[in-house]
């Protein structure tokens, strides 16, 4: 079975991903480590842990950055609700931490499993670029390196040219992708292809269970936020479901090797762009996807998720 860890910002996305990802009979998820992004450290982990009970799953948590490393996050709920659900959960309460933080996670973990480790990451990259500072020797063994970001050859969804999880803390993820480490990148080249729609929220509203009536209801926040922003689609992206899809099941995806570097300049901080002017001996350090087979990806994630929200976990939630 495959050995993988989900860093994730829960939000709303992260919380299909981890839904989908839990729903995989092949894999061992060793573990799930939470950053800042769609909401404060506090609240994604809360979300995570949240998600995880909702869905009868047992799956330890580790808590991991705060902040990214030079700049400031400023949050406003547009997105994903002031609580990263879609305002379904509120204030966060006092949390029990785990002992161990997501980084030293992240790095016993590699040290040991190595390259039979995936890691996928749906959030800002700051707790993989901070494992990669503090043992950089585990860039070397690391199996697979899949991270939701960027927009490569399509616009940005946060500005001209960026997409979120990069330009909330850019110096990571120029500093993760120059690490060399064996990166796909599910940016927004291929994710804006995958969709849910309101069929599909009002399919879970009539599976009637607990858990499947959650789902829709944060959801509808998420269906609704795209709708005021993007009202020529037909649904909202499913950004990091997708991340978790190509981990997976890498024939979903065609990529491209590229030279990738993130522009660090205010006029377009955050975007992920090929370097052209790469010394000979350089070589491409990411796989770009360009083009997903988006069909086969859909009908995956809706047979499992939809199976898993259809029983009764009342109990838990």
């Amino acid at each position: 079975m495959k050995k993988v860890i989900l860093d994730v910002d829960t939000g709303i996305d992260d919380a299909l991903a981890i839904s989908y990802a839990v729903a995989q009979p092949n894999i061992e998820i060793l573990g799930i480590t939470t950053t800042y992004g769609m909401a404060p450290v506090e609240y994604t982990c809360r979300n995570t842990k949240y998600i995880l009970k909702v869905l009868n799953k047992d799956v330890p948590v580790y808590e991991g950055a705060t902040t990214p490393e030079k700049r400031i996050r400023v949050y406003n709920g547009r997105i994903h609700g002031n609580d990263g659900l879609g305002n379904t959960l509120g204030h966060v309460e006092k949390i029990e931490k785990s002992t161990l933080e997501a980084v030293e996670f992240i790095i016993d973990s590699t040290k040991k499993y190595n390259r039979d480790l995936t890691i996928i990451t749906t959030g800002p990259l700051t707790n993989l670029a901070r494992a990669v500072n503090r043992a950089p020797e585990i860039m070397h063994s690391i199996g697979k390196i899949v991270t939701m970001g960027g927009a490569v050859a399509t616009p940005g969804n946060v500005s001209k040219f960026a997409e979120a999880n990069i330009l909330i803390d850019p110096e990571s993820a120029d500093f993760v992708f120059k690490s060399n480490l064996p990166i796909t990148l599910v940016g927004l080249d291929v994710t804006r292809k995958t969709l849910l729609t309101q069929d599909n929220i009002e399919k879970w509203k009539q599976l009637g269970t607990p858990s499947a009536r959650f789902f829709a209801k944060f959801t509808q926040y998420y269906l609704d936020a795209y709708g005021e922003m993007h009202p020529h689609l037909k649904g909202c992206a499913l950004h990091d479901p997708l991340a978790v899809g190509v981990g997976l099941y890498p024939e979903l995806v065609q990529t491209v090797p590229m030279r990738i570097e993130v522009d660090l300049s205010e006029e377009a901080l955050g975007r992920t762009v090929e370097d052209l002017n790469i010394a000979e001996e350089e070589k491409p350090n990411v796989s770009v996807c360009l083009q997903v087979d988006s069909n086969a990806f859909m009908e995956d994630f809706f047979t499992k998720v939809n199976h898993m929200l259809s029983i009764d976990t009342s109990e838990r939630v």
